[in-house]
């Protein structure tokens, strides 16, 4: 059942909707939304990701999707195969490459103390930060890294240059003269909260490839979620505002794990189905997510059971399991029809075609975007439009970025809402317990 229907019987109990919800803009309150966030993989099989980092500083620079006043780090040790210790940690405004904006630097402590140890598995979350932040503006998080990582819990496919120090502490350093090389990953950082007054709720892109940024140049941040966010910022009347984070993966699929690339150093991620609660539902106070899966599945032919063929049917059946563990959780799901795929057999192409039919006309979600519509070339529907073309046949160029962005309905966003608590004191944190906080219901910091 959508959502929307829910909602109407939910309401009246106070549980759900615009009713549960606190008046944003009342006295300037602010609300722990998410800013940025990353979706994590396992370790490749060969490359940074396997070997991991000691005795050196992460600089990782990050593009805000919201401004605040408080920012909290989440980091994660979820892969893992050793305790993660972490020493110093700062977060700064960034000014140019791997320097940082002059008297920005701030440290960053858990449950009071300067470092923190993150068992296998596990993840942190840290205190809140003073730190004034502006939405479509980098911020710079240095994590020192005093003993031997191991393998690592990370984002292969960042689109967006970070750096790596010579030995020691260099968190404190405003200059990046001690950052030489460059990586194209993020390591260990889950996301970053902010603490807003224009927003008080947050949007999860989830997705593959096409939402991770795929054939876009680096450095550029013109993912169609960034252009979502930029459009959303625009059109914000304070205090009701919503931040977008981005869940993509580049080569995930919906249904099956896919491991490593060709290549053996960039992990694909696990399947959609199983890292939605994560990547999702367990996002900080998450209204809405609009997900964009299934060309993968599409494209490789592989079923749910191993050795056999996908069917549109699996699609189907995995996508409305996503609708219905959203609605659960509160959460309006919103469908992004598969885009054309120039690598599809006229099977996969005809699977594609019965999965778009059902998203447009099952009612399963709580909206529908029309990628698939907002790139096709009309004279040739089973092709992206040249102008959109990033030259593969499957991913969206620049234009098309801003192109599928513009496809979203502004309107049919935060409807719903989540259940927010203000921002107030200094907070405390500490490792989240497995099913807490539950989603919509992050506590202030």
């Amino acid at each position: 059942m959508p959502r929307r229907s829910l909602l109407a019987g939910a309401a009246s109990l106070g549980l759900l909707g615009a009713a549960a919800r606190p008046a944003a803009a009342a006295g300037g309150s602010r609300y722990w939304v998410g800013g940025w966030a990353a979706a994590l993989t396992p370790p490749a099989r060969r490359g940074r990701s396997v070997h991991g980092f000691a005795h050196h500083t992460l600089r990782l620079v990050v593009r805000l999707s919201v401004g605040g006043d408080r920012v909290r780090l989440r980091l994660s040790n979820l892969y893992g195969t050793r305790p993660l210790d972490l020493g110093a940690v700062t977060v700064a405004r960034r000014a140019k490459g791997a320097a940082t904006v002059p008297g920005t630097r701030r440290r960053v402590t858990f449950a009071g103390r300067r470092s923190a140890t993150v068992p296998v598995g596990a993840e942190v979350v840290s205190d809140p930060v003073r730190l004034t932040v502006h939405a479509d503006h980098d911020l710079v998080v240095s994590i020192h890294l005093p003993t031997p990582t191991g393998p690592t819990t990370w984002h292969g496919g960042a689109k967006q240059t970070s750096y790596l120090s010579t030995r020691g502490d260099h968190t404190a350093d405003e200059s990046g003269s001690a950052f030489h090389h460059r990586t194209l990953s993020w390591f260990f950082l889950e996301g970053v909260d902010v603490a807003a007054a224009t927003a008080d709720g947050t949007v999860v892109a989830f997705g593959d490839s096409i939402t991770e940024g795929g054939k876009i140049p680096d450095d550029v941040n013109v993912r169609w979620p960034d252009v979502l966010a930029r459009r959303l910022a625009a059109a914000a009347r304070r205090g009701r505002g919503l931040s977008v984070v981005n869940a993509g993966i580049g080569g995930n699929r919906l249904l099956s794990d896919v491991g490593t690339g060709a290549d053996g150093r960039i992990h694909l991620g696990i399947n959609g189905e199983a890292r939605f609660a994560r990547d999702v539902l367990r996002q900080t106070a998450v209204s809405d997510a609009i997900v964009l899966l299934g060309t993968n599945d599409l494209g490789a032919g592989t079923g749910v059971h191993r050795g056999t063929r996908v069917t549109a049917d699996q699609v189907i059946a995995g996508l409305a399991s996503l609708a219905s563990r959203a609605h659960a959780a509160g959460i309006a799901l919103h469908a992004g029809t598969i885009t054309p795929n120039a690598l599809l057999s006229p099977t996969g192409e005809r699977m594609r075609a019965q999965v778009n039919h059902w998203i447009r006309t099952g009612r399963a979600f709580d909206g529908v975007v029309d990628f698939d519509a907002a790139l096709r070339d009309p004279a040739a529907p089973r092709r992206l439009r040249r102008a959109y073309n990033s030259g593969d046949g499957v991913h969206p160029n620049t234009a098309g970025m801003y192109a599928m962005a513009q496809a979203v309905d502004l309107s049919a966003l935060g409807r719903a809402g989540t259940y927010l608590l203000p921002v107030t004191g200094s907070g405390t944190s500490g490792r989240r317990p497995p099913h807490a906080p539950q989603p919509g219901q992050h506590s202030p910091g």
